[in-house]
């Protein structure tokens, strides 16, 4: 795949001085993305400003709580921010756009003009006219966890405003989708499918380039589900597209450690995203920033050091 192709020569080109790659254009006072300049994988901080979200609802429903957690996840060092009024936790109910609008625009313009002009915020929706408003109030990338099937101008409102969009893989809706999910073999099927929106969505005119896949881990997924589409990112990362894996406090590692509180799973969700780094996985979309930003500076640095002497191997 051509984007896929330009990733790795951007890993292993010497002569690309990589100090004059913008990771942001400017277009009409927007912030764009632009993830053909993305080296480094990117960490997102998750703000949900919802009063029922699975691990943090209710924590950052006030404009001042949120601003006080977006603050702090700048300075912890998150690349962008994703902000949600909707919870997605199994069982959660969908809320209307207008109460999604209404709780999470004020905090995105808030963020504008108190904190940052430039992280990049996403927009965790599956309704267009909610991510239109978020836009229009200073998100750069939209988060849809149905792969803009709920709502069929969603892949409209990506191309209006040359937004990346973040494609996800669901079975069923977040109220019923841990109600005995199955699969003949998940990799194949979850696979199949993102191909499948990845395609809808340029066939809509989105560019490639602004198309990113998300397996959706824990989303209509049993424990095993999970860690076999852990255990085969690399496969997924080869498909072409830049992928999002968001395994953050999630269930299955519950399961696997003996932890029945999503908060104490920090140091397990920095183990997934040091194994996503290595398998070439570009954005993670956690709720312990600082955790991660380590884990994920440590095992870039291995992964470099990997590339660097296979490098120099080859020239020698």
């Amino acid at each position: 795949m051509l984007f896929l192709e330009l990733l790795k020569q951007l890993h292993i080109d010497k002569s690309v001085d990589y100090s004059k790659i913008r990771l942001f254009s400017s277009d009409k006072g927007a912030i764009i993305l632009n993830l053909a300049a993305v080296k480094k994988p990117l960490l997102m901080g998750i703000l949900n400003v919802t009063p029922d979200s699975f691990s943090d609802g209710g924590r950052y429903s006030s404009k001042n709580q949120a601003l006080e957690h977006a603050e702090q996840m700048i300075t912890e060092g998150v690349d962008w921010i994703d902000i949600g009024g909707e919870s997605t936790r199994p069982g959660s109910e969908s809320v209307t756009p207008e109460v999604q609008i209404e709780r999470v625009v004020p905090i995105i313009k808030a963020i504008r003009e108190n904190l940052s002009k430039v992280v990049l915020i996403s927009i965790d929706t599956t309704q267009a006219t909610v991510a239109e408003a978020a836009i229009e109030a200073g998100a750069t990338v939209i988060n849809d966890i149905s792969a803009a099937r709920d709502d069929k101008a969603m892949l409209a409102c990506a191309v209006a405003h040359q937004t990346p969009i973040i494609l996800m893989h669901m079975q069923g809706q977040p109220k019923n989708m841990q109600e005995n999910p199955s699969y003949s073999y998940v990799i194949d099927e979850v696979f199949a499918f993102l191909l499948q929106r990845a395609e809808a969505a340029q066939q809509a005119g989105v560019p490639t380039k602004n198309i990113i896949l998300d397996p959706g881990i824990g989303f209509g997924k049993r424990k095993q589900d999970n860690l076999l589409l852990m255990a085969h990112l690399g496969a997924l990362v080869d498909l072409g597209y830049p992928v999002l894996l968001g395994a953050s406090r999630k269930r299955f590692m519950g399961s696997v450690c003996q932890v029945t509180e999503p908060s104490e799973l920090a140091v397990a969700t920095a183990v997934t995203t040091a194994l996503g780094v290595m398998a070439g996985v570009k954005l993670f979309r956690v709720h312990d920033v600082a955790e991660n930003r380590q884990a994920l500076d440590v095992s870039w640095a291995i992964r470099m050091a990997k590339i660097d002497d296979a490098g120099t191997r080859i020239a020698g």
